[in-house]
């Protein structure tokens, strides 16, 4: 079995007492020091890092807002320019039947211009033909002195004087 004399524990408890005496004085204040700047630069941090997820999360909120700010603005520039287009569309439609009602009136006017025109020229025709058609028969009716006068005489039968 082993021994331990008396003197050497004394001596051991003087050199442990020592050793804590000088790690109390120079090391223990140090470490605790340490560990309490830890415990602050930790405690520091965790608050900022709390500081920073309301941050995000407002940041969030913000974003969630001015995204559906946008959403309403760009329905509502959709909606106008949707009206616009429709104004626009309705607008040329009515020129354009305007334009094609104006255009087809003038062509019935031109038409009928050339249609009155067409029969005044067949009616100076027909009359200019008639008119030879009736100057050749009268020329050959009245070649002969004995056909006029019975022409006259008959003509003047068929007048009646005085009524």
């Amino acid at each position: 079995m082993l021994t331990v004399s008396y003197g050497t524990m004394i001596w051991m408890s003087i050199a442990f007492l020592v050793v804590l005496f000088l790690l109390k004085k120079f090391a223990w204040g140090p470490i605790l020091k340490a560990i309490k700047d830890r415990e602050d630069h930790i405690e520091g941090s965790l608050q900022m890092a709390t500081n920073v997820k309301k941050e995000m999360q407002e940041l969030q909120s913000s974003n969630e807002k001015l995204l559906q700010d946008a959403r309403a603005e760009r329905d509502h520039l959709l909606k106008d320019a949707r009206t616009t287009k429709d104004e626009i569309i309705n607008e040329a439609k009515l020129k354009a039947s305007e334009e094609a009602n104006k255009m087809i009136n003038n062509a019935k006017e031109a038409i009928e211009n050339e249609k009155m025109a067409a029969l005044v020229t067949l009616k100076n025709e027909v009359g200019k033909l008639s008119l030879e058609i009736a100057e050749n028969i009268i020329r050959e009716r009245l070649s002969d002195e004995a056909k006029q006068n019975e022409l006259v005489t008959k003509l003047l039968s068929e007048v009646k004087l005085g009524q």
